[in-house]
């Protein structure tokens, strides 16, 4: 009788673990998926930062040649 107490316990116990193993299964799936996603955003941000930091350049080189262009008038 006792024994098949224990044996009842360590089956449920088993069941648990089983049960918590597939949920931190499914979990880590989870989390790897919105891994994958938060990369991908990221490599898209930071292509767009880039594009905005060479229009913010170009710009710059805009406004060198505008003002060299207003110091050549102002000096004739």
């Amino acid at each position: 009788m006792e024994n098949e107490n224990l044996l009842e316990k360590l089956n449920q116990k088993i069941e648990e673990l089983l049960k918590n193993y597939q949920r931190l299964k499914e979990e880590n799936e989870n989390l790897r998926r919105e891994l994958v996603t938060c990369k991908a955003s990221n490599e898209a941000k930071d292509a767009q930062i880039q594009k905005l930091q060479e229009d913010i350049n170009l710009k710059d080189l805009e406004l060198e040649e505008i003002v060299e262009k207003v110091e050549k008038i102002l000096g004739q």
